[in-house]
């Protein structure tokens, strides 16, 4: 019991004056295409604000004001309405970078403490934009090479074959002309797009190519994968080169660089469901994301930092990775969609409510599996004479409830066995409809901010 109390007065023992002084944390919020970052992000808000938030920890909580911040307010209030409407409905997904910050005061572990003063950020950062992590580290041929192999995969051609058609028909030695340019650009973009929203695919760079941030494009932007020594090629590389240098200093140094901890959002049921090539996709796209975030962290990033005389890059003091849309199967199968995402994400046995452990990089690291607004509710199902947990909900748009058992989720990357028997339909389930007054209902939420949070609480 002691040691307990002393564990909980280290902080202010250590740095009384730091304790009392209000303490800036910024949470970025971003993940894969399509797995419900912006209700992630609305539901936090509404758990924030709701009383006696993680069991009454947070003694007070407000909306902060934006200041001088240049970047936009995330408006949760306007994504909120969308959850409350009668019927309600899914709020419109983001498409920039925007901020959503709060005043909290914390309740100290130690009752003879004062409350803590927290100033907590929450950053919502596009998902497509994540993946353009990985480029920091890839030379022009590198990038170039892996992007054609995967596009040459047979269950793919329908989506890349115009694109691939045009890039084999170019000379080995094709003039740096800008109509050329422009029509490889063009057509590698239209591939990009089908890729996603044919066959459900994330794994697609640069990211900025299906979400461009605000304003005109630069003639940089105007460059595609190509194999090669040619005129042509050396202009794509150029290009390239240029692009990887504003991702790092227009977006990753002023946004990334300045992030405390890290939420990254998964839809992994979505991936089993559409088939292995998707799967596959997102495991390559997550191990991507992973590994392009260890950069803050490297003695490298620093010696480099202070040679061009900046600062060392901050580092991600903590990871989550959160596999969304847990209310879609069953509380008995929740436990393997958070060990599905460790395992993909290079923690095997780790889970959001259980441990974490600590990556080479000294972050740490947890992984999680939640429902940022539930709109199923489990019960027993009765399958060919034997029950199976399932879940119900109502059909969006639809005043009719539908039961869901899509199938048993796997705990590790599946094998061969497993796609034998494709993961049934996953039904688009309406929103619940909401209390007034009351904080959206949700799965995991608590145990999400008890991680992020746990050095503060």
């Amino acid at each position: 019991m002691v040691q307990d109390w002393r564990q909980k007065l280290l902080p202010a023992l250590r740095a009384p004056l730091d304790y009392m002084r209000p303490r800036t944390i910024r949470i970025g919020v971003t993940g894969l295409a399509r797995a419900g970052k912006t209700v992630l992000l609305t539901s936090l808000a509404s758990t924030l604000l709701a009383s006696n938030a993680l069991g009454g920890r947070i003694v007070r909580a407000r909306l902060a004001s934006a200041g001088a911040e240049a970047l936009p307010r995330f408006d949760h209030v306007a994504h909120l309405a969308a959850l409350a409407a009668d019927p309600p409905h899914w709020p419109a997904r983001t498409d920039a970078v925007s901020l959503l910050a709060f005043d909290l005061e914390l309740r100290p572990a130690f009752a003879t403490l004062p409350p803590r003063q927290v100033r907590l950020e929450l950053l919502d950062y596009p998902g497509e934009w994540l993946l353009d992590l990985p480029l920091l580290e890839l030379s022009y041929a590198d990038w170039s090479q892996s992007v054609l192999s995967r596009l040459e995969r047979p269950g793919l051609i329908d989506a890349t074959r115009d694109f691939l058609a045009f890039a084999h028909a170019l000379p080995a030695h094709a003039s740096a002309d800008e109509a050329l340019a422009l029509s490889g650009h063009r057509l590698y973009v239209a591939t990009l797009t089908r890729l996603r929203d044919l066959h459900g695919m994330a794994m697609l760079q640069p990211g900025r190519f299906l979400m461009p941030a605000p304003g005109a494009a630069p003639p940089w932007m105007s460059f595609f994968p190509l194999m090669g020594s040619g005129p042509l090629a050396d202009l794509m590389r150029r290009r390239y080169e240029a692009y990887v240098t504003a991702t790092r200093d227009a977006l990753v140094s002023p946004l990334f660089g300045r992030i405390d901890r890290l939420v990254v959002l998964a839809d992994l049921l979505g991936a089993l469901h559409t088939g292995p090539d998707a799967f596959a996709d997102a495991q390559a796209a997550l191990a991507a994301a992973s590994s392009g975030l260890r950069w803050q962290g490297s003695w490298l990033s620093s010696i480099a930092s202070l040679a061009a005389l900046r600062l060392p890059p901050r580092v991600i003091s903590r990871v989550a990775y959160v596999a969304s849309k847990a209310d879609h199967v069953s509380e008995r199968q929740r436990g393997n969609l958070a060990a599905l995402m460790g395992a993909l994400t290079g923690q095997p046995g780790l889970r959001g409510d259980a441990a974490s452990g600590a990556l080479p990089s000294g972050v740490r690291s947890a992984s999680f599996a939640v429902a940022s607004a539930r709109c199923t509710e489990d019960f027993v199902w009765t399958l060919d004479g034997h029950p199976v947990s399932a879940v119900r909900g109502r059909l969006l748009g639809s005043e009719r409830l539908t039961r869901s058992y899509p199938g048993e989720v796997p705990d590790r990357p599946p094998g061969p066995e497993f796609w034998a028997h494709p993961f049934l339909e996953l039904p688009a389930f309406e929103p619940a409809r909401l209390l007034r007054g009351a904080a959206i209902p949700n799965i995991g939420l608590d145990a999400l901010l008890g991680f992020l949070l746990e050095d503060l609480l």
